[in-house]
């Protein structure tokens, strides 16, 4: 694990709870929707905890939410490094005591997006796709659900994509329907069905579990073509990540708006 950074210092100290709110761990945070998204829960008051593969970048990510007033810090988290689940366990059991929040924003996109590869997309594709985008957020949420059983009101938030919908995909006159990369459009639509199974099994305790689609973001898996800007993608997680108890769980949103699984 590389150097934390919490608040400017080394990380080094130790911080209690006493003077500890909500936390939030965000994967693949230290650029785009997922930076968006700590910005957006950092300015409710909330603790961030950035999960980054790339040192530079992640204290380059928490020295701009440090400037905006946010309490934050960065650990080292890949997606293709398991290891790196224990170590962010470790990291948040000893540091918090808990986990509030847990949104599972890393994700890749190896095709091109518009387009229909069914018939030609390779199975290292897919297994690459399918190893970020659904095995490691299942690992990772299991490994660290001990950590949010701790805490009052524990919210699971899965980055998913409309792409992943196959109700929007088979509507008449669907508007993504020239989009069709097969391993990732596949790989979103299983992460969606785990959102809908963990929810099941965690109904009657108080962790809310739900999928988001941020929307088509300019980001560099969105393209320049994308409607949304990035200042604008973080709304949804947010929203979700800061339910109240009378939230829905087990859902799938844009926004305020619920998408077809």
């Amino acid at each position: 694990m590389y150097r934390s950074v919490l608040n400017g210092q080394s990380g080094r100290g130790e911080t209690t709870m006493a003077n500890v709110a909500k936390v939030a761990f965000i994967t693949g945070g230290n650029r785009g929707i997922g930076l968006q998204t700590a910005h957006d829960l950092g300015k409710q008051g909330l603790t961030i905890v950035l999960g980054a593969r790339d040192p530079n970048k992640a204290e380059a990510a928490v020295a701009e939410l440090h400037g905006a007033g946010i309490r934050a810090e960065a650990i080292a988290y890949d997606a293709e490094k398991p290891e790196t689940d224990a170590s962010v366990f470790a990291h948040l059991e000893k540091r918090y005591g808990k986990l509030d929040v847990l949104v599972n924003n890393a994700g890749v996109l190896l095709e091109p997006l518009i387009g229909n590869d069914s018939t030609t997309v390779s199975g290292d594709v897919l297994e690459k796709t399918f190893a970020t985008n659904v095995f490691a957020v299942i690992r990772l949420t299991q490994k660290l659900l001990p950590l949010i059983e701790k805490a009052a009101e524990g919210r699971i938030v899965n980055l998913s994509s409309v792409l992943g919908s196959l109700g929007a995909h088979t509507a008449p006159g669907s508007q993504i329907a020239g989009a069709k990369p097969l391993a990732y459009n596949a790989s979103k639509a299983a992460l969606n069905a785990f959102t809908v199974h963990l929810a099941a099994a965690l109904a009657g305790t108080r962790i809310k579990v739900n999928s988001a689609h941020p929307g088509w973001v300019k980001t560099e898996l969105g393209g320049a073509y994308a409607p949304m800007e990035i200042a604008d993608s973080g709304r949804t997680s947010a929203r979700l990540a800061l339910l109240g108890s009378d939230g829905p769980s087990g859902g799938f949103f844009h926004e305020n708006d619920a998408l077809p699984w």
